[in-house]
């Protein structure tokens, strides 16, 4: 009884793959440093870390496409792992089927063995040679079952349906030709995913998927028999799916249990802790640096030394310390500072009518029938799948193309600011720092620096050249400046599209804490969830509100409109919305009037310390004391505020 239940503990823990100390550098920059993991049955992991920190690097070192330059890469008996791309340029679609090779070689060699079994079987019925041929005939069968090949064709167009492709392509298709990138990768995941690989190796799988696709995704992962190594910055995706997350950073990995969630939790209190060990090891650091001078000073010599090797050691085991901390550690530090804006947060900025559009060459509506409010300070995200009109709908109401019929009226002096799925510079040969500063008007240096560094452009980062910036860098610098000029709306498309999870976070910090409106086409259901007030929902070729996220996905996954009954207990009465926003609003003014508050009270701080050690009075030592515990009161409702 014992070794049947450890034998099936060993077979759910079974290691499929080692990576043994990976080392990789590409000229002086180390992306991978002595990585080292292990890949069992049954394993779900997140591979995650910024853009450019050497994810795909890794995957590719254990497919051996890229040659490693220290350690190595052990399969584990006959583990077989299937690989994803993200550049369709790496994906084959020259074979005339989608059937794996192994299973057209199999359908080829049994259709050889039925005709030789049949031509034996009329001219010598009892030869041994046709008995050979009657065994390898059932081993083929065999090969053919284990292998998913009698139900293959089935299982693939399944594939095809759940990740949105049941109309354009099935099983038989051969000529991929006319299909878009977005579509040959997801007929290249789901050829994939149905080969029943031992280890699905997924990288950024999500990017080309709409809603819907995403979820069926999920909900076939999840179950996945085998383990699923997936590289993804989609956090909900995470935790759908994942049981493990791995984190590169620096060069180094870092292994949390469980899925995105539970990795906030336990990075949190990683940082906590490990910020308090380094705190300790240099105040004792400092505290022995003194001594060995006092030791100098005394003329103990000996004293001395003794005190100078522990000040080394201490130092070398603060320094292995230190490394222990993200290497973009201070990125984490982004705090949004609201901006005061006059007028009234339930002013109607933006009002639709019944607006439609239709194209020339088509019979229907893409949509019909839409109409919403949208508040001086309300953020509202345009949901649905992708082709429903989304994008269009946004170009519509910023003015940059024109609807079929309807009305939108906007309010007398609105400013607008747009941000594409592509952001354009006037001039690629500007650094960060001049761009915004030619864009903001009277704009300190200073301040400058400060609103590049909260959209993570620090240190030198701020003069880097517009032409090298990375996608996701791009996108930032266009948001930051854009908010500099505080438009009253905000139109955005996809701006979470090509960002790492640290830029999404800075991203959904700064949208958050903008105090204008915001219309948003997003498919980051975390994005979502933390920073709408109201979904626009796409279904059917119209749009209906919703409070949630979810919302919204349940009455689409119920396959029908949202009912009046629905309606009524899915999206909050206009009266208690307008009292949310009410409440919205005096939270946004206590907290202006806090930082007003925190500021006042932080200079006259620094008036006395300056004093401190010279002409500083025992009054001066008490008034510093209240200031204290008056910042760390304000300090505390300003988070809790925040929070909230």
């Amino acid at each position: 009884m014992f070794a049947f239940f450890f034998d099936n503990v060993y077979l759910l823990f079974m290691p499929l793959l080692s990576v043994q100390n990976i080392s990789k550098s590409y000229g002086e920059r180390r992306v991978l440093s002595d990585v080292s993991f292990r890949v069992n049955k049954g394993d779900k992991i997140a591979f995650i870390g910024d853009n450019g920190a050497g994810k795909s690097t890794l995957f590719k070192i254990i497919r051996g496409i890229l040659p490693p330059d220290e350690g190595e890469i052990l399969f584990h008996g006959n583990t077989i792992a299937g690989y994803l791309s993200q550049r369709i340029e790496e994906q084959d679609l020259s074979s005339a089927t989608l059937k794996p090779s192994a299973l057209v070689e199999l359908d080829r060699k049994i259709a050889s063995l039925e005709k030789e079994i049949s031509d034996h079987s009329s001219k010598d019925p009892d030869s041994d040679l046709l008995k050979e041929k009657m065994d390898e005939y059932s081993d083929c069968r065999a090969q053919y079952e284990a292998a998913g090949g009698y139900d293959y064709e089935y299982r693939l167009n399944d594939a095809l349906r759940g990740l949105g492709l049941g109309n354009a392509v099935d099983s038989s298709r051969t000529d991929f030709s006319s299909l878009s990138g977005g579509e040959k990768m997801r007929v290249c995941l789901a050829r994939l995913i149905v080969e029943r690989p031992d280890i699905l190796m997924l990288d950024e799988p999500t990017n080309h998927l709409d809603m819907e696709a995403v979820e069926w995704l999920e909900g076939f992962l999840s179950s996945y028999g085998g383990a699923v190594f997936v590289i993804t910055h989609d956090r909900h995706f995470i935790d759908s799916v994942a049981n493990r997350v791995i984190e590169l950073d620096g060069g180094h990995i870092t292994e949390y249990r469980g899925n995105y969630s539970d990795y906030v939790i336990q990075k949190e209190e990683f940082l906590k802790t490990q910020t308090s060990v380094i705190e300790n090891l240099e105040a004792e650091l400092a505290h022995q640096l003194d001594v060995k001078q006092t030791m100098l000073s005394h003329r103990n010599i000996s004293g001395y030394h003794q005190r100078e090797k522990m000040a080394d050691k201490l130092a070398d085991i603060l320094e292995r310390e230190r490394a222990k901390l993200p290497a973009q550690y201070a990125k984490m530090s982004f705090a949004a500072v609201p901006v005061e804006r006059s007028g009234r947060s339930d002013k109607i900025l933006l009002q639709v009518n019944d607006v439609s559009k239709r194209f020339d060459d088509c019979d229907t509506d893409l949509f019909s029938d839409i109409g919403f409010e949208l508040k001086a300070d309300e953020k509202l995200f345009l949901c649905g799948p992708n082709g429903c009109g989304k994008t269009t709908l946004l170009m519509m109401l910023a003015g940059k193309t024109f609807g079929t019929s309807g009305k939108v009226l906007i309010a007398t002096g609105t400013s607008c600011g747009f941000m594409g799925q592509f952001v354009p510079f006037d001039d690629e040969n500007m650094t960060c720092f001049d761009e915004l500063v030619e864009r903001s008007e009277g704009i300190k240096t200073t301040e400058a620096r400060s609103l590049l560094a909260r959209f993570g452009f620090r240190g030198d980062d701020a003069y880097k050249v517009i032409r090298d910036l990375s996608g996701g860098e791009r996108s930032r610098l266009y948001l930051c400046c854009l908010l500099r000029e505080r438009p009253d709306i905000l139109f955005l498309d996809e701006p979470t599209n090509h960002l790492d999870i640290n830029s999404r976070e800075i991203l959904e910090d700064a949208i958050k804490a903008y105090d204008g409106a915001v219309i948003c086409v997003s498919h980051d259901r975390f994005f979502i969830d933390k920073c709408a007030d109201v979904i626009l929902g796409f279904a059917n070729g119209s749009a209906s509100e919703f409070e949630k996220y979810e919302y919204y996905r349940r009455s689409v996954r119920s396959s029908a409109k949202p009912s009046e009954e629905q309606v009524k207990t899915e999206i909050k009465p206009q009266k208690k919305r307008n009292e949310d926003r009410k409440a919205s609003a005096k939270r946004r003014q206590r907290l202006s009037d806090i930082e007003k508050e925190t500021r006042a009270l932080e200079e006259e701080q620094k008036e006395i310390e300056s004093r401190f050690g010279t002409d500083a009075g025992e009054s001066d030592y008490k008034r510093y004391a209240e200031i204290s515990a008056k910042l760390n009161s304000l300090y505390e409702e300003y988070f809790e505020l925040g929070e909230e």
